[in-house]
């Protein structure tokens, strides 16, 4: 995913550069603003109209440049931002609004098409109503450049998005265009009568971008005709049939994007009309290729490395097999960027000759990433240039030694995670920004890393063999962005100077050995640390929580679970605005929870566990009261996650999403490890603690509640019928308490809940009917001697056991254990467990190399259950 946001990157500024180039034939704004000719009054007030008409859209998250502030009356409209002018005779010839967020109508009588002399035009990324007439293209003329990509359409209410159909035949009549990007614009769909139209039109081409455009219906024959000035052609994601192999001959080529095609297959055979391998490409310019996502197969063709000018392939996520040689990489000398990952079958090799040391000279990052690589490539052991090298998720064991990458002088960013490596020697590199060896079988100590490593941001070597305490040379580190030695065998105490790593947003220590008190040092004095997660969880650490934590004002997650902590709650975090989960759970809290904490705290908190503590008296009610987070449930299509991935950047702007935060939660009765935590994830763990008393009332109005779990207390009166207003909970477990009374018929209007355990307690009566209530099993209510009806076989009316009997029944499952089938999964499952964002991973690697936004959804598996 990485690569791909480096492409996004790469035709940005291909899109800078060709409005240089468009805009050079023409004066510069610079020198237009100094012309003396002011615009002329008929194309001013054509831009007051358009300015009259437009409003912010009410869609926008990020704050747009207030770009039509600018546009006044009292001014020359040559001096307007977003406006170059003609210095000659003050034609507006340049309009650029993209990006933006601006909402208006652009119909055949927008007052932007009596701009007649515009060359340039940039509508991108902004919103505009859907006609279902014809727009007014057909009027500029002078068109060269047109970008509209980004668009989102809305209906004539402006209320909704729809999708339409821009204006094909007036677009591919603007025959002098240079540069035409509609991409982005999803859903639009381009049939082949009219992409014909637009390879005959338009015949001076340089820069075609289509992106994300359904071409599914174009023949492949169609793109025979594409004109030979074309220099950067991109049809990312466009359902293509298939592609003719004289595509890749086109004489001014140099960027060719054809990412994401799945249809494309066999580059061999299926989806070329020959064989590419015998087709003739003499002195090709091509210097960009980018056909990653394209399920292809077969062998890597051999004309790909007789591309001598080429500067950045991208073959990533395909089925490709075969060995890739040094010899053959050896002929792009002009090579800088290459990525091969995640074909399972490909693999690389040494080809048993000599290294040379000029191999691939210009070479800056390497990307082979889930390959089938069996041992570290000596033959870049030379690279000096390069940059990146990620060889993760293959085969490579032992160690791998200092002599064999200390020519690599220029890395900053090495990956070399989920391999089986016992070892490796970093000392002296002093450029890396970078290390990741996650998921190795690395033993001993930790890495001795040089103290001159102050450009070092990101270090992760969690799910290794790691044994001693964390190197002193660790707390030299002052750039540090995040520390991952999760899940190792580490011990001793935590260093205290690892307080004075002031840049540090991320530190995971979890499933280790350490010992003694949380440092107090984690703030620095008078500084406001820039924590965002704190990760003690399975550790050995005791004492009491270190007050200084309160300074950690963007503190978003603090887990301490499974530790000796011997504490009160907490309730001083409840200043921290941005804290959203808190896991206290398996330690030795004790004593209340303060009933009377102010309305403002803990305005975001999401979850929070205190599960198998010594919690003791009443549930806090009021506390409940003040849970903001959990008591606005999000729109159905919001999928934003609690915690971002956390991106890599380097220097030359290529980044790499790497790090996902994760908690261990109880569902179904069994600790698991969220590996994402979603925004829309609530739940409330009170279980086995003291608590006694009535359930109250107040956790009815936790809207968004999806996990309650109040399970080993000594609570008593009824379930409160206002647990029935918690709509989306999918999970409900108050057993082993002394509820009393009836099962409340208001609990039936759970429609989500999936899982419900009310066992061991002192209900009575019919157990209700309908709905969720038909999937639950006779677990979920044993224990119970006065209930009757569904599932259970003691129907209703007949007489009440003897006394003895049920103490029998009782003290016979004294100890707990949840045994809920999958009949109980309805209709929905905590998490959408089909789309993979939980993993169930305790103990194992947990972190995931996947694009931001995921999608959140109940799944229905009661066929599965059957």
């Amino acid at each position: 995913m990485g690569s791909l946001m480096w492409f996004s990157q790469i035709l940005c500024l291909s899109f800078m550069l060709l409005q240089f180039r468009v805009q050079s034939s023409s004066p510069s704004q610079s020198s237009l603003n100094s012309s003396p000719h002011l615009c002329r009054p008929e194309e001013r007030s054509a831009l007051l109209d358009f300015k009259s008409t437009t409003k912010l859209g009410e869609y926008c998250f990020d704050t747009p440049r207030p770009i039509l502030q600018t546009w006044n009356e009292s001014k020359d409209c040559c001096l307007w931002e977003g406006i170059a002018c003609d210095k000659r005779n003050g034609h507006v010839i340049g309009l650029d609004l993209s990006g933006n967020c601006l909402e208006a109508n652009l119909t055949t009588n927008s007052s932007l098409f009596r701009l007649e002399k515009l060359q340039s035009l940039n509508l991108s990324d902004n919103y505009f109503h859907y006609p279902n007439i014809s727009f007014g293209f057909n009027r500029w003329k002078s068109l060269t450049y047109l970008n509209l990509s980004g668009l989102t359409y809305l209906n004539l209410s402006g209320s909704e998005y729809m999708y339409g159909s821009l204006p094909f035949d007036e677009i591919f009549l603007l025959s002098k265009l240079v540069s035409l990007d509609l991409s982005d614009n999803y859903g639009l769909l381009l049939d082949n009568i009219k992409f014909q139209m637009l390879v005959h039109n338009l015949t001076e081409l340089r820069f075609l971008i289509l992106d994300f455009m359904d071409m599914s219906l174009v023949v492949p024959s169609s793109l025979l005709n594409l004109t030979s000035s074309l220099e950067h052609l991109s049809f990312s994601d466009c359902n293509l049939q298939g592609i003719p192999n004289r595509v890749f001959q086109l004489p001014s080529l140099q960027v060719l994007d054809l990412s994401s095609n799945p249809y494309l297959g066999d580059l061999q055979n299926n989806r070329l009309t020959e064989p590419i391998d015998h087709v003739e490409m003499p002195n090709l310019i091509l210097q960009e290729v980018y056909l990653s996502n394209n399920d292809m197969s077969g062998s890597i063709p051999s004309f790909f490395f007789d591309l001598v000018r080429l500067a950045s392939v991208d073959l990533s996520s395909n089925n490709l097999t075969g060995t890739i040689t040094r010899d053959m990489l050896s002929k792009l000398v002009n090579l800088e960027d290459l990525d091969l990952s995640n074909n399972s079958l490909l693999s690389l090799s040494n080809n048993g000759s000599v290294v040379n040391y000029s191999f691939l000279p210009s070479l800056q990052s390497l990307t082979f990433s889930s390959c089938n690589i069996h041992k570290f490539p000596g033959f870049l052991r030379k690279a000096e240039k390069l940059r990146e090298l990620d060889i993760s998720n293959n085969k490579i064991s032992g160690q791998i030694h200092k002599w064999e990458i200390e020519g690599m002088s220029s890395l900053h960013y090495l990956n070399l995670s989920y391999n089986f490596l016992t070892g490796i020697d970093l000392f002296g590199f002093g450029n890396l920004s970078t290390v990741d060896l996650r998921s190795n079988l690395l033993q001993g100590s930790p890495p001795i890393l040089s103290t001159t490593w102050y450009s070092m941001q990101q270090l992760f070597i969690s799910g290794n063999n790691l044994t001693g305490e964390i190197p002193s040379s660790y707390c030299n580190l002052t750039s540090l962005e995040v520390l991952d030695l999760a899940n190792n065998s580490l011990g001793g105490k935590i260093p205290e100077c690892l307080g004075n790593l002031s840049n540090l947003l991320f530190l995971d220590l979890r499933m280790n050995k350490f010992h003694g008190r949380i440092p107090n040092s984690f703030v620095i004095p008078n500084y406001i640390s820039s924590l965002l997660t704190l990760s003690l969880n399975g550790n050995q650490l005791e004492g009491i929580l270190p007050r200084s934590l309160v300074n950690c004002r963007y503190l978003e997650l603090l887990d301490v679970g499974n530790n000796n902590l011997n504490d009160t709650f907490p309730h001083w975090l409840g200043v921290l605005p941005s804290l959203q989960v808190l896991i206290l759970r398996s330690n030795r809290f004790h004593g209340a929870i303060n009933d009377s904490m102010p309305a403002s705290h803990f305005p975001q908190l999401r979850i929070v566990d205190v599960a198998q503590n010594n919690f003791m008296g009443l549930l806090p009610s009021n506390y409940f009261k003040i849970l903001k987070g959990m008591r606005d449930v999000a729109p159905v299509d919001v999928e934003w996650e609690y915690s971002d991935n956390y991106t890599a950047c380097l220097r030359d702007g290529h980044c790499h999403k790497i790090y996902k935060e994760s908690v261990k939660v109880v569902m179904k009765g069994s600790e698991r490890e969220l590996v994402r935590i979603l925004r829309t994830f609530t739940t409330i763990d009170f279980s086995s603690n003291q608590f006694h008393g009535p359930i109250p009332d107040k956790l009815g109005e936790l809207n968004a509640l999806l996990l309650l779990n109040l399970s080993h207390n000594s609570l008593n009166g009824q379930i409160p019928s206002s647990l029935g207003k918690l709509a989306e909970l999918e999970s409900l477990d108050l057993s082993s308490n002394k509820l009393e009374g009836r099962i409340p018929e208001q609990l039936t209007k759970l429609t989500f809940l999936s899982v419900l355990n009310l066992s061991h307690n002192e209900l009575v009566g019919h157990i209700p009917e309908g709905k969720q209530f038909s999937t639950f099993s006779n677990d979920s209510y044993i224990g119970n001697s006065g209930l009757c009806g569904f599932p259970l076989t003691k129907k209703c009316g007949e007489p009440r056991p003897p006394s003895s009997q049920f103490d029998e029944e009782d003290d016979s499952t004294t100890v707990f254990e949840w045994k809920f089938a999958l009949a109980g999964y309805g209709c929905g499952l905590v998490l959408g467990l089909s789309l993979g964002y939980i993993a169930f991973t305790i103990g194992k690697p947990w972190w995931c190399n996947q694009v931001r936004l995921i999608s959140y959804f109940r799944a229905d598996l009661a066929t599965v259950a059957s």
